[in-house]
């Protein structure tokens, strides 16, 4: 049985919903969520009821935590944008669907070690690095600006490492020579990529806020045997007016999308 894993929703409900149609469409029953569903986009709310009723689990991303506890090292952008979120999470009327979404952003767990259905091995997930899980950002640039790095993250996982945050899919690997590596869902066989021994870091892209020069919704479909990057169109135009009429949200958040960076 496969599992859809999407991550970085960001609050952009027309790229979820997208997204999960997709998901339906294929038949995938089992999805589970990287983290921050909220920060940048207008509809954090409802793409947080989404989740809830929609994903076996989800993680605590840095825009969940700066929305539950406090934006630290948020740009100003992102920061306006998690104080307007939590308005929105005051703002709600019924008590109770209130106290539900913010117990539902308290519970969320920062790593999740589980073998998926007909996995052979247990899977790392988290939404950063498994060295520091919410905050860490594992860079492309990284396999040859800071190959330490790399190296001493990977001593961390025991096979394979499902992350987001950057918003970048692709997979990083150690080659035999020892170096690191990236490979972008372009460089990989039909954009899948076979698990075999060696030990891979897959980044799963961003459903709400793609940063790889490509517009559409990412999330990869885990196999038994293999990682599938899927891409997903979805109504960039109606997220970017949402953001627009919003004027605590910066209208680059929403420029942004249109052009995928």
């Amino acid at each position: 049985m496969p599992t859809a894993i999407i991550s970085d929703i960001h609050a952009n409900l027309e790229a979820l919903r997208a997204v999960l149609a997709d998901i339906d469409k294929r038949g995938i029953d089992r999805i589970v969520c990287l983290g921050d569903i909220v920060g940048y986009g207008p509809d954090p709310l409802e793409c947080v009821d989404l989740i809830r009723q929609r994903c076996e689990w989800s993680l605590m991303g840095n825009h969940d935590f700066g929305v539950l506890y406090e934006p630290t090292n948020f740009n100003a952008s992102a920061e306006s944008a998690a104080y307007w979120t939590r308005a929105r999470f005051d703002a709600e009327p019924d008590e109770a669907a209130r106290k539900e979404r913010y117990e539902f952003l308290g519970q969320l767990r920062v790593r999740v070690l589980e073998t998926p259905p007909d996995l052979r091995a247990p899977v790392l997930a988290v939404h950063g690095s498994p060295r520091r899980p919410i905050n860490e950002y594992i860079f492309s640039e990284d396999t040859h600006q800071a190959p330490d790095k790399i190296s001493t993250i990977f001593e961390r996982i025991d096979w394979l490492c499902f992350v987001g945050h950057t918003h970048v899919p692709g997979v990083f690997t150690i080659e035999p020579d020892g170096d690191p590596d990236f490979y972008p869902p372009a460089e990989l066989t039909d954009r899948n990529y076979c698990f075999t021994e060696e030990k891979a870091i897959i980044n799963v892209g961003s459903v709400g806020q793609p940063r790889d020069k490509n517009p559409s919704a990412s999330y990869v479909i885990l196999h038994p045997d293999r990682a599938e990057f899927a891409r997903v169109e979805y109504d960039v135009a109606t997220t970017a007016e949402k953001i627009r009429e919003i004027p605590e949200l910066n209208d680059w958040l929403g420029e942004r999308l249109f052009s995928g960076l």
